[in-house]
């Protein structure tokens, strides 16, 4: 993958290790019980070390479900994606909360976040032609508003237009404040991986 992740690139198991992890955690909000134990045993040790994630869940249509996470790491991997797969079950705001019923035909998804880094830019023409669309999630940030599209966004927006106007909106701003005024534009890159891939 791209933007120095590849010697770090998680084993199959290690992905199946968090997917589990996510699955159970989800499975316990939607049944309003504790999050599952995290037991050091049962997970890679490469796991425990700081990640940033973005859980994704889709229902059995295919439709976005919920979506939740952070963009800097702040906590061991393995914790960020249970925290970040109840979240995205129960609080993305949306949504209404996922029902227990619902569990069985989630379909989950995880995004493993590169640390983003600052895009320097001096035009709008300038920034469109510094973006790597498939492969570059982009963070829009002006004073305390911000938001962030994950490098999947690309294949439902491919144009970059239409992505950093919609990212705009996102923010809750006009959606031609990018090609108005110079916004901070921050790039990075994510390992994902689904159920089902295998």
């Amino acid at each position: 993958m791209e933007g120095g992740m590849e010697e770090q690139t998680l084993t199959r198991e290690e992905r199946a290790q968090l997917l589990r992890l996510a699955r159970q955690a989800i499975e316990a909000a939607a049944n309003r019980r504790p999050p599952p134990p995290i037991d050091p045993a049962e997970f890679s040790p490469r796991l425990f070390e700081p990640g940033a994630t973005f859980v994704t869940l889709y229902d059995e249509n295919g439709d976005l479900r919920g979506c939740i996470g952070a963009l800097e790491a702040y906590q061991p991997l393995v914790e960020d994606v249970r925290e970040h797969a109840a979240a995205a079950a129960m609080l993305d705001y949306r949504f209404p909360p996922v029902r227990p019923e619902e569990v069985p035909g989630l379909r989950i998804e995880i995004s493993r976040l590169t640390p983003p880094q600052p895009l320097e830019y001096q035009t709008p023409a300038e920034l469109i032609e510094r973006l790597r669309p498939g492969i570059d999630g982009v963070i829009l940030r002006d004073g305390p508003q911000r938001a962030t599209f994950l490098p999947q966004v690309w294949q439902k927006l491919p144009d970059p237009y239409e992505f950093l106007s919609h990212l705009c909106l996102k923010m809750g701003a006009p959606a031609n404040l990018w090609q108005r005024k110079k916004l901070q534009v921050f790039t990075y890159q994510v390992e994902e991986f689904k159920e089902g891939e295998d």
